[in-house]
């Protein structure tokens, strides 16, 4: 029986010291040990792929070894095994789905980036276990932790190598323009054509957190808005969103990201307001890069209601979805969507008309939960891309 080969189905001691059923994605010889001393890089399968790692032979229950069954079959059962809070649980920081791609490719995808790469990260003052897999350049291969400098984002294999840095680096926030501060909240605005290094270790960090498809190492074309919590030592990173310079289709976000430590904060909320904010201010509407996961959807669908129903609370008389979409700076059909699916539209001759019952609204409020932090506009001091010089 052993090794075990990889597809074998078995159980397995998680860290809440309960076995779980597990799929073996890989194996790999222990160095200077015997025919049978392999370590085993599995997938829970009843959890997301972030969880996936490698383990040891004694965290395997042996008796349980199954020779592979109907994949299709078995997911059915999982997923009717697993109730919608525990699915929400694992899946609450999901961000991009891979709806863009077909079969073939996502076989491809799941191949090349099945296993994690970079266990841990050290960033600041934080050791953050990682998700997912993030194509660093191969000299990086064989690390399995990777020492960031939490103000320029240069990463290193080694913890000595980081303190001479930090001795050296004279940045004490990201390489942009401060564009807004209340508080001990910071966010810059960093140009990926100036800072091209910054950019690109931003996706490399990033990508260890999203499982996406794809992330733009061409970074000349991106702007990236890099929210940090400041103190007397600097500036930190606790999340950012990317946006095109020059967008057709009115995306005023690409990727959005708040690291582990920060997470249930409210911080996503507010970097999606933010995003709108500058939209806004440029005198466009906005809507965030397609395809979205169903937690993207989730965290936008709430913005969206919660931002809609508290001008339909305040509203006199009748409103249009355009003038809707001229104060909010949010795309029509977003609105249109969020509106339908609150079922507080309806059809009438011709045309859509909202119905704003204040109860029903103040219902969907309370559903639509917390609106997390607020963007101060007073405090935003911004000049749209174009006119920058």
């Amino acid at each position: 029986m052993l090794p075990l080969e990889v597809g074998t189905r078995v159980l397995c001691r998680w860290r809440d010291n309960k076995y779980h059923p597990v799929k073996v994605i890989e194996r790999r010889k222990l160095p200077g040990s015997g025919a049978n001393d392999y370590e085993y890089y599995v997938h829970y399968t009843e959890f997301n792929r972030r969880l996936d790692e490698w383990v040891k032979l004694e965290q395997l229950d042996l008796d349980s070894v199954e020779t592979v069954v109907d994949e299709k079959v078995e997911d059915k059962v999982t997923s009717l095994k697993m109730t919608r809070h525990q699915k929400r649980k694992i899946d609450e920081t999901h961000v991009e789905g891979h709806e863009e791609l077909d079969a073939a490719s996502l076989r491809e995808h799941e191949e090349f980036t099945k296993v994690k790469n970079i266990a841990t990260i050290e960033l600041g003052r934080y050791e953050i276990e990682t998700w997912y897999f993030s194509p660093f350049p191969p000299e990086y291969n064989d690390c399995v932790k990777l020492y960031f400098c939490e103000f320029c984002l240069n990463f290193m294999k080694r913890k000595e190598q980081l303190q001479r840095h930090m001795r050296k680096c004279d940045l004490k926030h990201p390489p942009g323009d401060e564009i807004y501060r209340c508080g001990t909240l910071s966010m810059f605005e960093v140009d990926g054509k100036k800072n091209k290094v910054y950019g690109q270790n931003l996706c490399y960090l990033a990508k260890l957190f999203l499982d996406h498809k794809t992330l733009y190492y061409d970074v000349d074309l991106f702007l990236f808005y890099v929210l940090c919590e400041c103190d007397d030592r600097g500036c930190h990173m606790v999340g950012y969103f990317s946006k095109e310079k020059h967008s057709e289709e009115s995306y005023n976000l690409a990727c959005i990201l708040t690291l582990p430590p920060y997470q249930r904060k409210g911080y996503g909320k507010f970097l999606i307001a933010f995003s709108y904010e500058l939209s806004k201010k440029e005198g466009k509407v906005g809507t965030p890069e397609r395809p979205l996961s169903d937690l993207g959807l989730l965290s936008y669908r709430g913005y969206w209601t919660r931002v809609l129903l508290d001008i339909l609370k305040k509203h006199k008389g009748n409103i249009s979805i355009k003038e809707l979409s001229d104060m909010t700076a949010i795309k029509a059909e977003d609105i249109l969507t969020t509106l339908q699916t609150l079922e507080l539209i309806q059809y009438r001759k011709g045309q859509h008309v909202i119905c704003a019952d204040p109860k029903v609204l103040d219902r969907h409020l309370k559903a639509a939960g917390r609106g997390g932090l607020d963007v101060d506009v007073s405090k935003l001091i911004w000049t749209p891309y174009k006119e920058q010089s």
